[in-house]
């Protein structure tokens, strides 16, 4: 992917808009421009490369899971520089293409946790373990209360059926 000075129509400009704002909601990752397009980063290293600019749109993901699937797909092509032979999956889109962000999405999570350390994933799965757990499953337990003094238990279930 070259990187062009002529900048991006509304369109493309709104699709790397979703992807970077995407790819920087995960825990410490950051913006470089390292070679004149974009670099998104976790803990220094890169999980996605992407550029916009008036010839269209383009990025680069790391696929351990999907890249065979991915590669299929009109608009991929391993990525050059050699890194298409470590999962590396390029994709572009003309000003006028329809860009499945959806998807990109998708590659973006799974370039992320190609990259990111395991300690790092560990959290992350975590938090997701937490924020799925709906409000229901945290009950808050009743008080149990005890019988008085000199009063007798109530039968259990147990008891009943006898």
């Amino acid at each position: 992917m070259t990187h062009s000075d002529s900048k991006p129509n509304a369109k493309i400009r709104k699709v790397e808009d979703a992807i970077r704002a995407y790819a920087l909601a995960y825990p410490e990752t950051h913006e470089d421009y390292p070679w004149g397009e974009c670099a998104l980063k976790v803990k220094g290293k890169v999980f996605v490369f992407m550029r916009a600019d008036a010839t269209g749109f383009g990025c680069s993901v790391k696929l351990k899971e999907s890249h065979v699937e991915a590669l299929d797909l009109p608009f991929t092509e391993p990525t050059h520089y050699g890194l298409g032979k470590h999962g590396w999956v390029s994709c572009s889109f003309e000003p006028n293409d329809k860009v499945p962000v959806a998807l990109l999405k998708l590659w973006v999570d799974e370039s992320f946790r190609a990259v990111a350390p395991k300690s790092l994933l560990k959290q992350l799965r975590t938090a997701e373990e937490s924020a799925a757990k709906p409000a229901s499953a945290v009950k808050a337990r009743a008080p149990v209360q005890k019988p008085k003094k000199g009063t007798k238990k109530p039968p259990t279930k147990r008891a009943k059926a006898r």
